[in-house]
């Protein structure tokens, strides 16, 4: 009766265990890589720099920034528009430094195969 499926000779060759080598020395970078953008800060501005965010690379709002002029008990909504745009400036800091995180990854892979 014929063998059917498997490789021939019944191991793995070598090709596979290189493959999973690089696997494991592709998840040892991606995890330094995530540590390393966690402790990295995010800064932006808006309003013409009245009102200044860090985040971390965790994305925890870390300080907030608020310029003595653009507390204007008259418009608080303001102040406040300019926070939100500082504050969602800062967290697409970090998804665009993730993506490219995660893009560097990805050409390593053999056959330029992606996530």
């Amino acid at each position: 009766m014929a063998r059917r499926g498997g490789f021939p000779g019944g191991g793995i060759p070598g090709n596979m265990n290189n493959l999973m080598k690089q696997a494991q020395r592709m998840q040892r970078q991606l995890e330094e890589q995530q540590k390393a953008l966690a402790e990295k800060e995010f800064s932006a501005k808006a309003g013409g720099g009245a009102v200044e965010v860090t985040v971390t690379g965790e994305k925890v709002l870390k300080s907030i920034q608020i310029s003595p002029d653009a507390a204007d008990p008259e418009d608080v909504e303001m102040l406040q528009d300019m926070i939100l745009a500082a504050v969602n400036e800062a967290l697409k800091q970090v998804d665009d430094a993730t993506q490219a995180m995660m893009g560097g990854m990805a050409g390593g892979l053999p056959g330029g195969l992606g996530f």
